[in-house]
C-alpha cells in the first residue's frame, strides 16, 4: 500500500518520484490540496500555461470513460517535452482508469487527482494506494507546528520577525485552510512591509478583521441553538461572497473538534479544561457557545451531526447551485434540534 504519511510526504513533495507518476491528494484542507497541486503540476511541465502540456479533466465525465484518462496519458506531445494532466474528482467513480494506467508504462507524464474527503473504502483511493505507480498523500488542516513553520515561512520571505504576543493570536486565527492561511499571512506581510516586527496591533488590523468572514458566529449559533443567529449571520455571509462549502467545511470541523471534547468530558474531564486546553485554541468570544454545546450534546449525537454535514457536504457538490440552500438547512436542523435540547 502507497499511502504516504508526515516527513515522507514533504520529501516526495520536494523530489516526487519518477516511478510514481500518478498522485491523488485528498483530504479536507481544500486549500492544501489544490497549493500540493499547483507545485506538483508547475515542476511536472515546462509550461503549466501551455494546453498542451497540462491537460485539465473532470472527474464525473471520465466516470462514463475512464479509458479516457489511458488515451490522455499516454498520448505523445505534438512537439514534444513533458506533459501532466490535471483530474478533479466528484462525486463518480472513476477508479477504473487508474486501475488501467497501473499496468502500463507512463513516460513524462504526471498525473494529479484532486479529490475532497475520501474514506478507506473509496475505489479511488483503494486504486492508488493499491498500484504501484501511483501515490495517496491526505491533506489535512494545519497542526499548530505546521502554521508555526508556516508563519516563519512567510515572514523570512519578507525579512520580518512577530512579536510573540501577535504570534498567540495569529495562530488562533489561522488554520483550518492552507491557501486561506497562506492569504492572511501574504496581506499580513504586505501590510508590515518595512516594519522590521509584526506587532499584535498589525494583526488586529489585518488579520482579525479578514477573518472575520461571519463563519465562526454561524458555526457557533448552530450548535449552541440559536437559529434566529444562524439566518442572519448566514445571509450576511451570502452577500459578502463566502462560499458555502466554506461554512460545512468549519461546521465539520468543529462538531470533530466537539466530538473529541464530549469523549474527554465522558471520561471526567472538566468542560471549562477541555475548553482551554486541545488546538486550534478557541477565542475568548466563542467560550460561551461552545461551553453550551457541549452541554447539549452528547457524543452519540455528535456522531449523527458529523454524518448529516457529510451528507449535506457530498449533495453540495453533486448539487452546486443549491449549496447555499443545501448548506443554510443543514445548519438550521442543527440549530433547532440544540435549541430544542436547551
Amino acid at each position: 500500500m502507497v499511502a504516504l504519511r508526515g516527513k515522507e510526504i514533504e520529501a516526495f513533495l520536494a523530489r516526487p518520484d519518477p516511478g510514481r507518476p500518478i498522485i491523488l491528494l485528498y483530504g479536507s484542507d481544500a486549500g492544501l490540496v489544490r497549493e500540493r497541486a499547483d507545485a506538483l503540476l508547475a515542476s511536472a511541465v515546462d509550461d503549466p500555461n501551455d494546453p498542451f502540456s497540462l491537460v485539465k479533466l473532470d472527474g464525473d465525465e471520465l466516470s462514463s470513460e475512464p479509458s479516457r484518462l489511458v488515451d490522455e496519458a499516454m498520448t505523445i506531445p505534438l512537439f514534444g517535452g513533458r506533459r501532466a494532466i490535471r483530474v478533479r474528482a466528484g462525486s463518480r467513480n472513476f477508479a477504473g482508469g487508474i486501475d488501467a494506467l497501473a499496468e502500463m508504462t507512463l513516460k513524462d507524464c504526471r498525473i494529479v487527482i484532486e479529490a475532497g474527503e475520501l474514506r478507506p473504502e473509496s475505489p479511488l483511493r483503494k486504486a492508488c494506494e493499491r498500484a504501484r505507480a501511483a501515490v495517496a498523500i491526505a491533506c489535512y488542516p494545519d497542526t499548530e507546528r505546521d502554521l508555526a513553520k508556516l508563519i516563519d515561512d512567510e515572514l523570512r520571505a519578507s525579512n520580518l520577525r512577530i512579536s510573540p504576543d501577535a504570534r498567540a493570536v495569529l495562530m488562533t486565527l489561522l488554520g483550518g485552510d492552507r491557501q486561506a492561511s497562506r492569504n492572511e499571512l501574504r496581506k499580513l506581510t504586505l501590510y508590515g512591509h518595512g516594519k522590521g516586527e509584526v506587532t499584535l496591533d498589525d494583526v488586529v488590523a489585518v488579520a482579525a478583521d479578514a477573518s472575520e468572514l461571519k463563519i465562526d458566529p454561524i458555526v457557533d449559533a448552530a450548535f449552541a441553538g440559536n437559529p434566529a443567529v444562524v439566518e442572519t449571520e448566514f445571509g450576511k455571509a451570502m452577500l459578502a461572497g463566502t462560499y458555502p462549502g466554506v461554512i460545512i467545511s468549519a461546521a465539520q470541523r468543529h462538531a470533530a473538534w466537539l466530538h473529541k471534547s464530549a469523549l474527554a468530558i465522558g471520561e471526567g474531564s472538566p468542560i471549562s479544561a477541555v475548553v482551554e486546553s486541545g488546538f486550534p485554541r478557541l477565542h475568548f468570544s466563542r467560550r460561551a457557545s461552545v461551553e453550551a454545546a457541549l452541554r447539549q450534546f452528547n457524543v452519540a449525537r455528535l456522531t449523527l451531526i458529523i454524518e448529516q454535514l457529510a451528507t449535506a457536504a457530498l449533495e453540495m457538490r453533486k448539487q452546486a447551485t443549491l449549496g447555499a440552500v443545501i448548506a443554510q438547512r443543514a445548519l438550521m436542523s442543527i440549530a433547532v434540534n440544540a435549541k430544542r435540547r436547551a
